[in-house]
């Protein structure tokens, strides 16, 4: 049996490191959402997102407005809320939101179809290009919503809609004659379909799933059908010569053990994957699940837990094509990589997938979102001169600053729904060996029900800052239970005591497994200082460079700190890093390194001459790349050469 996370209603977020990021959900994140989808703030890439619904409702006259999935926005607002209102309920927000899931219904047809875009354009015919009209992939965000929602609510009026909604779906997909054989040119309904099944128990939603999975990829491939047919229209141009790795349509999913096109699409199907490998216990299902994961990890994964190194078509290359400065590690990519993470683990009872889950929520995932909750990331390079960042070029989709929002505005929405339920990540509970996985190292407690019992959980740490972490526990059964806590692959000297005394545990896939009976305090320690990291020598865009960590955290270099010309600097990895706590980015640890600095001014020849510039001792000051780009715009490296 899989371990599943702990009701998002009975966890408390209290802590130095994530409360700064989690408490500006319901402050600012939702808030600041609702008025961009309202058109209200000056700047910004209009949204029209609920003007949208209110037209395909019959409230107003108007044209539709936006991409095709403009739908999903607001899908991922209501999923934000949903998840904040389960640990901090808000009748205003809520009757906000209440309006809004009413203004969904106006809109929803009456044999239960929801799409804004398709109901507006009546001359569009449903169901016709699911390449590109990404119907499916709008319902499985709305279904996502409408589950969070109730979950936190009780109420049902979302749920009913969507369960129409994922009704008609299921009466109009399938492999039966006079079915509709084709699945979703973006995958995400498999998740949503999933959900609705584990929610209310109807297991056509489960099995529609399965279809979608199964089919994909099998056959003749339906997205080159469909293009072939005498009416098709083409929403998108770049799909001219289209190929279907990047749907991950080219071979049956059980037979694909790269990872291959659109991250997100990639990795949201994965996803669902491992939901349908545990729901039918697959095997071999789950063995692909394994090997995707491993080829994107080992091979084609930033350090930062960006993923997708491609900016044409937001895709997957080749193994170790990694470049820094013209990559794009999209937001959304890394929650999906998140996700994906999650289910494994949860699946496999694995470490090594939190592992990899942690570093993405700490980097590529924080990096998204400015510290005031305002200004968003879409791509994440790990290397930046703003004055190249320039329109028609190779790195045009890379932005030196955050920006108030974007015209697919996917990755905002999704940060916030993905804050919101940031405790789904700290605890997992497998019912059937009474164990408490520990997956993430985050202040605050916790409360689950086992039998008559509440198991209740308080957890205090000043992590990542300090690797000392301090667990009480209570309400335990007279059977006891097995609590897992996560050996981090970067600790070293990992140790558990109580009491004063030293715990005996044993590893168990990377977690260390101990017995407990009875009510008590454990303390855990380990070690984890700054240290150098160098990337496999086929990683050509990293060979003779050396990146810092701490911990869970990458660290970069800006030129706040260290002046202009970042590829001007070389580290000096035989001295020691100094590590110095400091007040910067509402407290944070920095890091002090040696190193030299080619001295601009002692460049004697034109564009190119014989003469060797003269260099000189330096102290760099790295932050934590989560942080890049909130004291202004400026030069960022996350990989230096090495002296």
């Amino acid at each position: 049996m899989r371990s599943e996370s702990l009701d998002l209603r009975k966890i408390k977020i209290k802590d130095t490191f994530w409360s700064k990021h989690v408490d500006l959900v319901k402050s600012v994140i939702i808030p600041y959402q609702w008025d961009v989808m309202n058109d209200q703030i000056a700047d910004a890439e209009s949204s029209h997102c609920l003007e949208n619904f209110q037209i395909a409702a019959g409230q107003k006259e108007g044209e539709f407005y936006g991409a095709v999935f403009q739908d999903t926005d607001i899908a991922k607002w209501l999923e934000a809320v949903g998840f904040s209102l389960a640990y901090c309920p808000d009748k205003e927000l809520e009757r906000t939101a209440d309006e809004v899931i009413d203004l969904i219904a106006q809109a929803q047809q009456e044999d239960g179809y929801i799409n804004t875009y398709f109901t507006i354009h009546t001359d569009e015919k449903r169901w016709s290009n699911l390449c590109e009209g990404h119907e499916l992939y709008t319902a499985g965000h709305l279904m996502e919503a409408a589950v969070a929602y109730y979950q936190s609510t009780g109420k049902r009026k979302f749920l009913d809609c969507m369960c129409r909604f994922a009704d008609l779906i299921c009466s109009t997909f399938g492999a039966e004659k006079g079915k509709n054989h084709g699945y979703p040119g973006h995958q995400e309904v498999e998740i949503g379909l999933i959900k609705l099944y584990r929610l209310t128990g109807e297991r056509r939603y489960l099995d529609q799933a399965k279809y979608f999975i199964d089919a994909r990829g099998a056959g003749e491939n339906y997205f080159l059908k469909e293009m072939n047919t005498p009416d098709h229209r083409m929403i998108f141009p770049e799909f001219h010569n289209y190929d279907p790795c990047y749907s991950q349509s080219h071979l049956p999913v059980r037979k694909q053990d790269t990872a291959e096109g659109h991250a997100v699409r990639a990795v949201y199907m994965y996803c669902a994957m491992a939901d349908l490998a545990y729901e039918y216990q697959d095997q071999e299902l789950l063995e692909a699940c394994k090997k995707l994961w491993n080829n994107i990890t080992q091979r084609r994964m930033y350090i930062t837990g960006g993923i997708g190194s491609s900016g044409i078509l937001e895709r997957f290359t080749t193994d170790y094509d990694l470049p820094n400065e013209y990559n794009y590690s999209e937001t959304c990519a890394s929650i999906g990589l998140a996700l994906f993470g999650l289910r494994m683990a949860q699946v496999t009872g694995e470490a090594s997938y939190i592992d990899v889950v942690e570093r993405t929520l700490y980097n590529n995932i924080l990096a998204g979102i400015a510290l005031d909750g305002r200004s968003f990331f879409y791509v994440n390079p790990l290397e930046v001169w703003p004055d190249a960042c320039m329109e028609r070029t190779s790195k045009e989709h890379v932005k030196p600053v955050r920006q108030k929002w974007f015209g697919v505005a996917c990755c905002p929405p999704n940060i916030a729904r993905t804050l919101a339920s940031l405790g789904q990540y700290i605890y997992s509970w497998n019912r059937e060996h009474r164990e408490l996985y520990v997956n993430l190292f985050v202040s605050g407690t916790a409360e689950h029900q086992t039998g008559n019992l509440t198991l209740q959980i308080n957890m205090e740490t000043k992590f990542p800052w300090e690797n000392q972490i301090t667990m009480s526990l209570s309400g335990i059964s007279e059977e006891g239970i097995r609590l897992m806590i996560r050996i981090p692959d970067y600790a070293e000297n990992f140790r558990i005591c109580s009491n004063g005394k030293k715990v005996p545990y044993r590893e168990n896939k990377g977690y260390a497994a101990v017995e407990v009976k009875k009510a008590g305090t454990y303390e855990i320690f380990f070690d984890a200082g700054a240290r150098f990291v160098r990337a496999n020598p086929q990683v050509r865009a990293d060979v003779g460079k050396v990146a810092v960590v701490r911990g869970p955290l990458v660290y970069c270099l800006e030129e706040a700190d260290n002046g202009e010309n970042m590829s001007a600097l070389y580290i000096d990895t035989k001295q020691e890093i100094t590590e110095k706590a400091s007040d910067l980015f509402g407290g944070s640890i920095l890091l002090c390194i040696k190193g030299e600095r080619v001295v601009q001014d002692s460049w004697t020849g034109g564009l190119y001459s014989t003469a060797k510039p003269e260099q000189k001792p330096v102290t760099l000051t790295a932050v934590p790349y989560a942080y890049w780009n909130n004291r202004g715009v400026g030069e960022m490296t996350v990989w230096v050469k090495e002296m």
